[in-house]
């Protein structure tokens, strides 16, 4: 990993609460690769931001969205239903793009955004 850049997002950890669920959603969906630390943690790589999951009792609802991007969002979005996410609101219009919201296995709410 090259150092990171002064003031960028370097890391995001989300909550799971069945984290072998998750590992599988993720690399389904989105081809992410994983590396255990012990029972309780699993950090992922997406090819260009790095973090992990922690093992939690529930999962709070979040503030923050984390926005991923998809060169093809109708073949992401249908990756995502199939690995087992949940479309929250399926693919629409905004000024710049185009995009939808999912939740993962946890309840995680997060965006894949793609070019108008």
């Amino acid at each position: 990993m090259s150092k990171p850049i002064n003031n960028s997002v370097f890391y995001v950890e989300f909550p799971a609460t069945d984290l072998a669920a998750t590992k599988r959603f993720y690399a389904q969906a989105f081809g992410w690769s994983f590396e255990d630390y012990g029972p309780d943690y699993v950090a992922f790589e997406d090819g260009q931001l790095s973090g992990g999951f922690y093992r939690a009792e529930s999962v709070p609802p979040s503030s923050p969205l984390v926005v991923l991007w998809a060169d093809a969002l109708e073949e992401s979005q249908a990756a995502v239903e199939a690995a087992g996410g949940i479309i929250s609101k399926p693919i629409f219009s905004f000024p710049g793009g185009r995009r939808f919201h999912f939740t993962d296995p946890n309840g995680n709410e997060l965006s894949v955004c793609g070019e108008a």
